[in-house]
This record gives C-alpha cells, structure tokens and sequence, in this order.
C-alpha cells in the first residue's frame, strides 16, 4: 500500500511539473504578445476593431448604408476601397476579417505576385468545396499590380472562390485594369474630418490598454489644433506624431509630459500657422481673386504671405492649377501647361528654388487673358446628362471592331480637309450647345472658326 501511495505522489508530482511547464510556457506566450503588441506604433494598436469605434467614413459605412449592411451581414461582394492615406481603408479590412464567418488573407500588392495570387486560390478553392468556407483576399495597394497579377483571379472572383477587396490611394478607373474594376463596387473614402481627428487623438491619450492613457500625458490645446491641421485628415500621421512627441518628451518635476505646440511643430516636421483659422481661409481667398482679378501684384504677395504663415506652397500650386483652367481656360490653354508644369518642377526641386517657376507660374495665370467658358461648358453638360439621359448613339458613330452594328454613313473629317458637317450628339440633344467661347485671347479665333462651320454647315 505504501509502494502504491509512493507510486502515485511520484505521478501526481510528475504531473504537477509537466503543468507547471505548460503553464509558464503559456505565460511566455503570453508575454511575447503582450511585448509584440506594445512594440507596435501607436497609430497600429489603435486601429479601431469594430464598426461601433471606426472613425469616419459615414457616407459609406454609416448606420443603414449600404455597405455597413453586408459587413454585418457578411454578404460583402469584391469591393475596392479607394481614398487618402490614413483615413481607415486598411482598419476597414481588418474588422470585416475579424466579422466575417469565412477565411482572411492578407497580400501586398508591392511584394506579391502571380505564385501567391494562385497559391491564395488554390487554398480558397480547397476551403469551399471541402469545408464550403469562403476566402475574402485583401490587397494592399492593388493599384501596382500588373495585368498579368490581375487577370489571374479574375475567374476566381467570378466563380465565388475570392471575395476580393482592394485598397488604394489612387484611382482605380484609371490606375487598375477594367476587368478586376468591372467585377468591384468602389467606395471611395475621404480625409477624416477635424472634430473625427480630435476623437483620434482624444481617445489615444486616454486609452490605457493601447494608448497613452496609462502615462500623464498633457497635449495642450494649440498642439493638438497643430497637429490635426498638419495632418490633414491623416489619422495615421497625426498619432505617429502624437507618439513621437511623447517618447522624446522628457516628464517635469510634477511627472506630467507636457507636449506644447513647438514639440508638436518638430514633432510632425510641420511649422505652425502663424495666423489663426479664419485669417488662413480669408489670405487664400484674397490669392484666389487676385488670381481671377488679374492682379499679380496682390497674387505674388498673398502667396508669400500664405508661405510665410505656414502653408504647404503645394497648396498654392493646386489652386493656382486649377484657376488655370477655371478663369483663364481656352482663352490662353497654355496657362495649364505652365502651371501643371510649375507643380512639377516644385515637387522635384523643392524649396527654396521651387519658388521661382511658382512665381512664373502665378504671373502667367494673372497676366493671362480670361474666360469662364470651360467650367460653363462643363456644368451645362453635366446638367444635361442628368436631365436627358439619352444614350444612344447616332449608328454612323458606332463601333465596328468588336462585331457592331453599323449603320454606315459616317464622314471621315480628314477625307474633307479637317472638318464636316455631321451629327455627334444624341438625337435629343442634337443642336444643344455646351461651349461657347468667348472674345478674349486665343478664344477670339474660336468664335471666328466656329461662324465659318456654322456657314459651311
């Protein structure tokens, strides 16, 4: 009897140890994640982890929308997410991954290829017909790949092996192959807006588990304006900075981390306005009509003012692109070309030599000859796509290569010197007129070309 007893302490002791092993290495576990996760940038461990705490976007995933809908659901189709860095496409991802009932697997277009696109099927199709489990692909920056990459899950997509869902920060109608668009919804995101990015940062400091809440941490009010305006909706670069204020801010003698608006201004490598909000809008306004007032004079220096404050002159580079067209447009098409082409030089030369074709750049645009005629022509197009919704083609301008119908009759312009009389707008809009020029520069021959067409006519 007492063998037997001794027999089963030695067991039981025996046990207890091989517990005892399993449970630290569970705890090691344990720990390695828990450092892994705290190793993590703030801007990560902050990724929102369910619909309820995702910031933005409520155009799209708002209550009642459409795609909010199939996430809880789990019906979401092939789908591309298209917006700005920072504005949650990736976090998006991530929760319909953590919802939905099927298989997730992550790609980045940039070191992915054709193996692992195939591979990813392969295991999608092996999942459905063993185990009728679905597979959601994300693909991180699906604008760089190739069509060869793209075409390869394609019939995938078709036949239900892969959800796909794309992210990008450029467009996909124009950087990514028709066919994977073709087969996609498109949700476009937008920049976070400021009271979303105050929420951001706000629940960072506060967050004990992943965020700064466990320090005594003071943003001050001016910092944090600084850096939600810096950051211009990018969520991910404002807690970045956020962070990186934090770590190289030593604590006072009353062991609070005080983050003031010059830490702030190193911190995101951005310098502040030194005006406030309102006198900002009301400068680039002033440089806006000065622009459209043919004033180089105020324009150059509401510019410099701008610059001076603290705006990004990339800022004054877009708007003075897009006034090119807006208020100078046909009457002198080159103020595109000089103004596209000062954005160029800028953002390869930089300041402060990049302030120079910038100058040009202004100058041209105000010393130009005006007319609004584009933006006219644009919006009574537009109006009448939306109010006739006539898509039909007159027959003699269809397409043939494809095995179309062709009614023939369709005049070659060259086969007449350039120019003919013949119909291409719809019958419903057949003698509608969007643009009409005006008498101002390079226009003036517009008008002149268009009475001799309407005589030839």
């Amino acid at each position: 009897m007492c063998v037997a007893r001794l027999r089963r302490a030695i067991w039981l002791s025996a046990f207890d140890k091989g517990a005892a092993r399993m449970y630290n290495i569970k705890r090691m576990e344990n720990l390695f994640e828990m450092g892994a996760q705290a190793s993590k940038p703030l801007a990560e461990r902050m990724r929102p982890a369910s619909l309820d705490d995702f910031f933005g976007q409520k155009h799209i995933v708002g209550e009642g929308t459409l795609l909010r809908r199939a996430i809880k659901t789990d019906t979401l189709g092939s789908c591309i997410f298209y917006g700005p860095p920072g504005c949650g496409k990736t976090t998006l991802a991530n929760i319909i991954a953590a919802t939905t009932g099927g298989a997730f697997v992550k790609l980045n277009a940039v070191s992915s290829g054709v193996a692992d696109a195939k591979k990813v099927i392969d295991d999608a199709k092996r999942r459905r017909l063993i185990d009728g489990v679905k597979t959601y692909l994300l693909l991180d920056e699906c604008h760089r790949w190739n069509k060869a990459q793209s075409d390869c899950v394609l019939s995938a997509i078709e036949e239900g092996y892969i959800i796909f869902i794309g992210s990008t920060t450029e467009n996909p109608y124009i950087a990514m192959t028709k066919a994977i668009v073709s087969r996609c919804r498109i949700f476009e995101f937008r920049k976070l807006e400021k009271r979303e990015m105050q929420d951001a940062l706000c629940r960072a400091l506060s967050d004990k588990k992943n965020g700064l809440g466990n320090y005594n941490v003071k943003l001050e009010k001016d910092a944090l304006d600084h850096l939600i305006w810096a950051s211009d909706g990018d969520v991910r670069t404002a807690l970045n900075a956020l962070e990186l204020a934090f770590l190289t801010t030593a604590a006072d003698k009353d062991g609070v981390v005080r983050i003031d608006l010059k830490t702030a201004e190193q911190s995101i490598q951005k310098k502040s306005l030194s005006v406030d909000e309102n006198m900002y809008y009301d400068m680039l306004s002033a440089f806006c009509k000065s622009l459209r007032g043919s004033d180089s004079d105020a324009a150059l220096y509401w510019a410099e003012r701008l610059m001076a404050a603290g705006c990004d002159p990339m800022l004054i580079l877009r708007r003075l692109v897009v006034h090119a067209s807006e208020d100078v447009g046909m009457a002198d098409p080159q103020a595109l070309v000089i103004a596209t082409s000062a954005m160029y030089a800028f953002e390869h030369i930089g300041m402060p030599e990049g302030k120079i074709p910038l100058c040009n750049a202004i100058i041209y645009v105000c010393e130009a000859s005006k007319s609004p005629s584009v933006v006219q022509a644009m919006e009574r197009a537009s109006e009448a796509v939306a109010r006739v919704k006539d898509d039909n083609v007159p027959p003699h301008l269809r397409d043939t290569h494809c095995g179309g119908v062709h009614a023939g009759g369709y005049k070659y312009p060259h086969d007449f010197g350039g120019w003919v009389e013949q119909q291409y707008l719809p019958d419903k809009l057949k003698d509608a007129e969007f643009y009409t020029p005006s008498v101002n520069g390079y226009e003036k021959l517009l008008v002149r070309a268009k009475k001799i067409k309407k005589n030839k006519g």
